[in-house]
């Protein structure tokens, strides 16, 4: 890569990778909800209305399902033998089923001297569908679906760990917090990093306000290899979601950042690094994740575009949501640093590297050559876009993200008008859930209204679409004279002798 010296490539993975280490990011999964943790010895972490902690899941495999026991602990639960259709006794239909409370013979009472008994949930729910009068009546969907809530409920709780992925992090954030991620849905995200074609060795430009979770796809697309410039409003930039990610440090030596409002002078030439210097100090103290900066740039950003949801405004609960406790020692205070003086020392070093990373990424914009723009912001994109096009090379591709289907109109409107583009397209994906069981799939009865809409495109070089333009109308004149007919010539008929 140029003007940055040699990159280094990914670490290779090593075989306990896919075993869970202290310290991984990783994510909890309840039937269909999902929150993303730090794993940390002795830390109490609360989940649906239950508390536990993570001790034991250190040195499983990603994928394994554990049940929550008494004192907070976690067990790998185990396999079970379903029973099988034969031994299965069901009824018919419910028409004669009365659901007046009276068909459980357990009371309130009763379950309470089992939990107290330390009985695990699968056992209650056992003692619960024999002590019912009516269960054996019921339809065996019936019976399925009851034992289903009754495990989902309070009786059994199952946490399976998962590794953390594009996937897996938008859904949770797209059904948590979709505000943070300006309501975009996993599918509208998938799409963007298909028409932007992320691969491998990419030069992409990357300006998002979706917590970082836009920029942790692409990151995880291109595997490590390329460079990303990451342009970003207010004091710093924000990555909650891509700390979750939970990538190594290689991939990170790839990863820039340049602020959006040196944007305009570095396309005029005016950028210097005298400019970078008379920033406010504060700033350098962003982090390369999620930091406490993030809330100032957020109340920036709301100054700025009070029209707008700021969807980092709630960084505090964001923090809490996620879990992620910096561990790097940078981010705790003076008195635990040691002596002022050295905290001092600290700062203005972490200044001089975030200046010189900013360096870089200018020197990287200025080469005018990436291979993409990923635009993703809650900030009207045309401005941005006609902006950032200009530092991307001919022949490549551009996606920007709204929510709402007008700004994009209006900005297909402006590329039209401003040439430079071919193959625009606004579009907006369809998303309906399947209920796939045996003999009853079916469409679920509740899906998405939207999950926002998408305006991608092709660059083209400028300098020969107006020579292209040019020799068409030359063309053209030329076509018209020679379809043109010369006057007819009067001929001399000879005189006959009559």
């Amino acid at each position: 890569m140029e003007g940055s010296g040699e990159q280094p490539g990914p670490q290779p993975q090593h075989p306990g990778d896919h075993r869970i280490r202290d310290g991984d990011f990783v994510v909890l999964k309840r039937e269909d909800v999902f929150k993303a943790v730090q794993v940390q010895r002795r830390k109490k972490v609360t989940f649906e209305k239950q508390w536990f902690y993570l001790d034991n899941v250190i040195g499983h495999s990603y994928g394994t399902a554990f049940e929550v026991t008494s004192g907070g602990s976690l067990q790998p639960k185990k396999k079970r033998e379903e029973p099988t259709a034969e031994t299965k006794e069901a009824g018919t239909d419910n028409r004669n089923i009365v659901d007046d409370g009276k068909s459980q013979k357990l009371t309130q009472d009763d379950i309470k001297a089992l939990k107290d008994k330390g009985i695990k949930g699968e056992e209650i729910v056992q003692q619960l569908i024999e002590n019912s009068t009516t269960f054996r009546d019921k339809t065996e969907f019936a019976q399925d679906k009851y034992i289903k809530k009754k495990k989902k409920s309070k009786y059994e709780a199952i946490i399976t760990v998962v590794k953390p992925s594009t996937r897996i992090l938008s859904i949770m954030y797209y059904a948590r917090e979709p505000g943070k991620i300006n309501h975009m849905r996993y599918d509208t995200l998938a799409q963007m990093l298909t028409l932007g074609n992320i691969r491998a060795g990419n030069k992409m430009i990357v300006m998002e306000t979706c917590a970082g979770l836009v920029l942790g796809a692409v990151m995880e697309r291109m595997g490590g290899f390329g460079s990303i410039i990451q342009l970003y409003p207010g004091g710093g930039p924000v990555r909650a979601a891509t700390a979750c990610f939970g990538f190594p440090k290689s991939f990170l030596s790839g990863l820039y950042e340049f602020p959006l409002n040196k944007v305009d002078s570095l396309l005029h030439g005016t950028f210097s690094a005298e400019m970078l210097s008379s920033e406010p100090k504060d700033s350098a103290l962003v982090e390369e994740s999620n930091g406490t900066p993030e809330e100032k740039q957020a109340s920036e950003q709301e100054n700025e575009d009070s029209m707008a949801e700021a969807p980092e405004s709630n960084h505090p609960e964001d923090q809490e949501t996620m879990e992620t406790i910096s561990q790097d020692p940078e981010h705790k205070g003076p008195k635990e640093r040691g002596s002022k003086k050295d905290y001092i020392q600290e700062k203005q070093r972490r200044q001089e590297e975030q200046r010189k990373r900013h360096l870089e990424a200018a020197a990287l914009l200025s080469e005018r050559n990436a291979d993409g723009l990923i635009v993703a912001s809650r900030f009207h994109p045309t401005p941005l876009l006609l902006s950032l096009l200009d530092f991307v090379a001919p022949s490549r591709p551009f996606v920007v993200y709204c929510q709402y289907k007008e700004p994009l109109l209006e900005c297909y409107t402006k590329l039209r008008e401003r040439g430079g583009v071919i193959n625009l397209r606004l579009s907006e994906t369809w998303l309906r859930n399947y209920q796939v069981l045996p003999d009853r799939s079916h469409p679920k009865l509740l899906m998405s209204g939207g999950g926002g809409y998408l305006l991608s495109g092709f660059t083209v070089a400028m300098d020969n679409l107006k020579a292209d333009t040019s020799l068409k109308s030359n063309a053209s004149t030329l076509e018209s004279h020679e379809t043109e007919e010369p006057a007819a010539k009067k001929q001399k008929c000879p005189e006959s002798d009559s």
